[in-house]
């Protein structure tokens, strides 16, 4: 395994690097910076399976493959030796809530053992904290991230030579999963018309764009004296399902609607809720994928997260808007591309097309 020694690029290990955020994360870190200048960073890619297409197409533009699961803390921590920094995201889907939180701390632990320098956790909000425990918005892949921020916020954040550096990026939902159910049309009507089912209501959303996620982690690694110990709370644009049609219709000239429902029948519009939301176990509360998202939804239902849209543009200002982003993607024309690795692998609940039907 190769390191920094005689080699002026920063290598920073990406954990989650075949993921969605992973991918988009590696991409701005080899990008040329904005004068041209070739990017003083390289790249290692912790990764289960270096045969999966994702790594193998990795490797080829030059990343280092080291394989590993993040749950496996002997081959974290030779693959964190020698590295400047470190790009953290792990896989609530894969394992369970305490499996998840454990490791987080774990890994951030065997960092500063390891010297390195610069320690970035991508994490989601602490929801139940800060909603002071409220059951209905419990959400368990947002509070195994948020647990483990919360550790870190206690934990020195130093800029030395000899320190370590920890920021975390706290995001949300893709704006690339417009390209799935989840948030993009349904179906399409005989007449032509896209139906947009949400439970959202009158809440927002605050999507973040891939590559500008890819944006900020780099600006972070770029800037570690100003992000040392902070929270960076990301996004592209502040979306509701009127905003998201109304945007849809303009920039694609198509007919569409909003069909607003409550969380059990939105939820009937699938089949396969009842599954474990963890491929490998849900852990001690054995919680389904219905019921992880209903405190999701709900979140989201009630503008319990916020967003400092000014700060954010002000860091990014060549950011996506949702009609920018749908203007780059084409939007509408059937040329998306879904990222989420877990979906690719074929974990996924499936739509009831006798209740799609009826929509």
């Amino acid at each position: 395994m190769s390191t920094i020694t005689g080699n002026s690029k920063k290598l920073i290990l990406i954990i989650g690097a075949t993921g969605a955020q992973g991918i988009a994360v590696i991409n701005k870190l080899l990008a040329p910076g904005e004068d041209g200048s070739p990017s003083p960073y390289s790249v290692r890619a912790l990764t289960r399976n270096p045969e999966h297409a994702r790594a193998k197409d990795l490797a080829s533009r030059g990343v280092e493959i080291a394989q590993g699961r993040f749950d496996d803390f002997k081959a974290v921590a030779a693959a964190l030796q020698g590295v400047y920094g470190a790009f953290v995201n792990t896989d609530s889907f894969t394992v369970s809530e305490e499996k998840e939180v454990w490791s987080g701390i774990r890994i951030f632990e065997l960092a500063k053992q390891a010297g390195v320098k610069h320690y970035v956790w991508s994490s989601l909000e602490y929801v139940s904290k800060l909603t002071n425990y409220n059951p209905e918005y419990r959400c368990l892949h947002y509070d195994g991230k948020g647990r483990v921020a919360d550790f870190m916020q206690a934990q020195p954040s130093v800029v030395s030579d000899s320190g370590m550096t920890w920021s975390t990026i706290t995001s949300g939902p893709y704006m690339d999963m417009l390209n799935i159910y989840t948030f993009g049309p349904i179906k399409r009507r005989a007449d032509g018309t896209f139906v947009f089912a949400t439970p959202v209501g009158k809440g927002h959303v605050p999507m973040i764009a891939l590559s500008d996620f890819g944006h900020f982690a780099r600006y972070t690694f770029d800037n570690r004296a100003l992000t040392s110990g902070k929270d960076l709370k990301i996004g592209s644009d502040w979306v509701g399902w009127d905003y998201l049609v109304s945007t849809f219709i303009k920039v694609t000239g198509q007919k569409a609607e909003v069909v607003n429902q409550s969380l059990d029948d939105w939820f009937d519009n699938y089949e396969g809720v009842d599954q474990p939301v963890s491929n490998e176990g849900t852990g001690a509360e054995h919680v389904s994928w219905k019921t992880n998202f209903t405190g999701w939804w709900s979140m989201y239902r009630d503008d319990v997260i916020k967003r400092d849209w000014e700060w954010i543009r002000k860091v990014n200002p060549n950011g996506y808007t949702l009609e920018t982003w749908m203007r780059a993607n084409n939007y509408g024309e059937g040329s998306g591309q879904m990222l989420l690795k877990n979906i690719e692998d074929g974990h996924r609940v499936t739509l009831n097309q006798a209740r799609i039907a009826q929509l």
